[in-house]
């Protein structure tokens, strides 16, 4: 029996807004330090992304999780077998119909990295620091990247990042940020040692080696791959009516046992936001 994530509970964390160039959403924080910000995988803040936001609390930052769609604090597979699915493809489709998000739009940001950078930097003025991290998970992967382009993001982290739905070749070798967007990427990559981490799982077709070796090419050394194997993931991931491969680095397919390669992936970006945000 593999030990799965950790679950958090959403009533330890305190629900706020945050309002950009009119657009406001609902926004929940914990803990004290330079701030991370945590932006959910699909279907939304589920226990066990609260869960991750703990582990980056307990090492001495404080979170922020915008709530962009689901339900805060629900599972996604908690019901019977109609409703978990029914509630999965609601969330997913509600986001990508979203003017917000550019789900199927190649090489470029969605509109919503301009609130993300504006709450980067509303985070980093609060909070203080050298600062702020970005993790962006799923339909999400490629916001932290997009948010790299503001000078306050310091640690962005990719895992599995899955847009643009690779549903051809162009696709399947791209991400979802602009060219001229990963233009500034790249430099401060150059100019300033930034380092990009990117999670995912070999064979997983959201996330497609592809996509890997685009930002690869276009980052240099700035991109930092973790790429693992299906062998890797923890099997209770597999074990509901939605997935047939392991997918969620941080979350789902995690083992949290200490030396497995999932578990040693979590540890790799905690340790990358001590480096970045808490060693002066």
């Amino acid at each position: 029996m593999t030990t799965v994530a950790p679950d958090g509970d959403l009533n330890d964390f305190t629900l706020d807004t945050f309002e950009a160039d009119g657009v406001t959403h609902p926004i929940y924080r914990r803990g004290t330090g330079p701030a991370v910000i945590i932006i959910t995988e699909l279907p939304g803040i589920t226990p066990q992304v609260l869960g991750f936001a703990n582990r980056v609390v307990a090492i001495g930052c404080s979170v922020v999780l915008p709530q962009l769609y689901g339900t805060p604090g629900r599972r996604p597979f908690e019901g019977s077998r109609v409703s978990d699915i029914a509630y999965n493809l609601r969330s997913s489709v509600r986001a990508c119909v979203s003017r917000e998000f550019s789900a199927f739009a190649l090489n470029k940001t969605s509109p919503i990295a301009n609130w993300l950078r504006a709450l980067a930097r509303a985070e980093h003025q609060r909070c203080g620091g050298p600062g702020v991290g970005a993790v962006g998970m799923c339909f999400s992967g490629g916001f932290s990247l997009a948010m790299a382009t503001d000078p306050s993001v310091v640690a962005p982290v990719m895992s599995q990042p899955s847009l643009p739905l690779g549903l051809n070749a162009a696709r399947r070798g791209s991400i979802d940020v602009s060219p001229d967007d990963l233009d500034v990427v790249a430099s401060r990559c150059t100019a300033e040692g930034l380092r990009v981490l990117g999670l995912r799982f070999n064979g997983d077709r959201l996330v497609p080696g592809e996509r890997f070796a685009y930002l690869a090419e276009r980052l240099g050394d700035g991109f930092v791959a973790v790429e693992l194997e299906q062998a890797d993931g923890n099997p209770a991931a597999l074990d509901n009516p939605v997935l047939s491969d392991h997918h969620s680095v941080l979350t789902g397919s995690l083992i949290d046992e200490v030396g497995q390669p999932t578990r040693d992936t979590l540890d790799r970006v905690l340790e990358l936001f001590t480096a970045r945000l808490l060693t002066e």
